[in-house]
C-alpha cells in the first residue's frame, strides 16, 4: 500500500486490541505451528494501520502449540499445569510476531504476565501506555498470568486497562451470524449487535467472563474474518467489516 493512500484515510479506532487465535498461525499443509507466509501476511496489515497513526496491541493465543483445555481433557494433563503450558505457547507466539514486525521496520515491545526477564519485559500499564504513545506496536503474552482465564479475557482485560477503542476479534467467519453459517445456507449475519442482545442469543463471541468484562466496562467487539488480505486496514477505517458488538 502506498503512503499516499495511508494518509488519504482516516482511522475510525486510534486505539485497539487486536485478539488472534494461535490457530491461524498454524500450517494446514505440513501441520507446523507457525506458517511464516501467513505470520507475513498478517505483520502487513498491522503495519499499514500502524501507519495510519492507530496505536495497536496484539493478543495472540497458543492453540496452534497447545491449548490447555483440550490438553486436561484429551490428553489427561492437570488443567493449572495444561493452561502454564499453553500461556508460554503464547510467548513463542508473541516472539514470532515481534521478529516479523522487527525485520519490517515496526518498533515492537512484548509483556508477559509471567516474569521472564530474558525474553519479554513485564506487563507494566503505564509502560504499555507509552510505547503505544510512542508508536510502537506490544504484544501482550502470557494470558494473564493465572490458569483458568483464556485469552479471550486476557484482551478483554488489556483492552480495559489501556483503555483501547475496540478490541477487534478475528476469526474465520466475516462476522457474528443467528446461526452457523457453515451448516445453515440461511444465516443471517449481524452488522450491529448490543451485548443484551448477543446474551439473550447465546452467541458465541467470547468466553462469558470475557464478555462479561468487556460489557461492564462498555469495550466494543468487533468480530471479522481474517481471510481477506486487507480486512484489518479496512475495518479500522469504518468499512462495514464484520459485526459490532457495544
Amino acid at each position: 500500500m502506498s503512503s499516499a493512500s495511508n494518509s488519504a484515510e482516516k482511522p475510525k479506532y486510534k486505539r485497539v486490541v487486536l485478539k488472534l487465535s494461535g490457530e491461524v498461525l498454524r500450517c494446514s499443509e505440513t501441520g507446523d505451528p507457525i506458517a511464516w507466509n501467513t505470520l507475513r501476511k498478517i505483520c502487513q496489515q498491522i503495519k499499514d494501520i500502524r501507519e495510519l497513526g492507530v496505536q495497536v496491541c496484539i493478543v495472540i493465543g497458543g492453540g496452534n502449540i497447545f491449548r490447555g483445555l483440550s490438553g486436561s481433557t484429551d490428553q489427561g494433563v492437570d488443567r493449572t499445569t495444561g493452561d502454564y503450558m499453553g500461556m508460554l505457547s503464547t510467548v513463542i507466539n508473541g516472539l514470532a510476531f515481534m521478529e516479523c514486525l522487527e525485520k519490517m521496520g515496526v518498533q515492537t515491545r512484548v509483556q508477559t504476565s509471567i516474569p521472564m526477564n530474558q525474553v519479554a519485559e513485564p506487563f507494566i500499564l503505564r509502560r504499555a501506555i507509552r510505547h503505544l504513545e510512542k508508536g510502537r506496536v506490544v504484544i501482550f503474552v502470557a494470558g494473564t498470568g493465572n490458569p483458568y482465564f483464556s485469552t479471550d479475557t486476557t484482551a478483554a482485560l488489556r483492552a480495559s486497562e489501556i483503555e483501547a477503542e475496540v478490541i477487534m476479534k478475528a476469526t474465520k467467519v466475516d462476522g457474528i451470524y443467528d446461526k452457523d453459517p457453515m451448516k445453515h445456507d440461511d444465516a443471517v449475519r449481524y452488522d450491529s449487535l448490543s451485548y443484551i442482545d448477543a446474551l439473550q442469543q447465546r452467541l458465541n463471541i467470547l468466553d462469558s467472563t470475557a464478555f462479561s468484562l468487556c460489557m461492564d466496562n462498555e469495550v466494543p467487539i468487533l468480530v471479522f474474518s481474517l481471510n481477506d488480505s486487507d480486512s484489518i486496514r479496512r475495518a479500522i477505517i469504518g468499512e462495514n467489516v464484520g459485526t459490532l458488538v457495544s
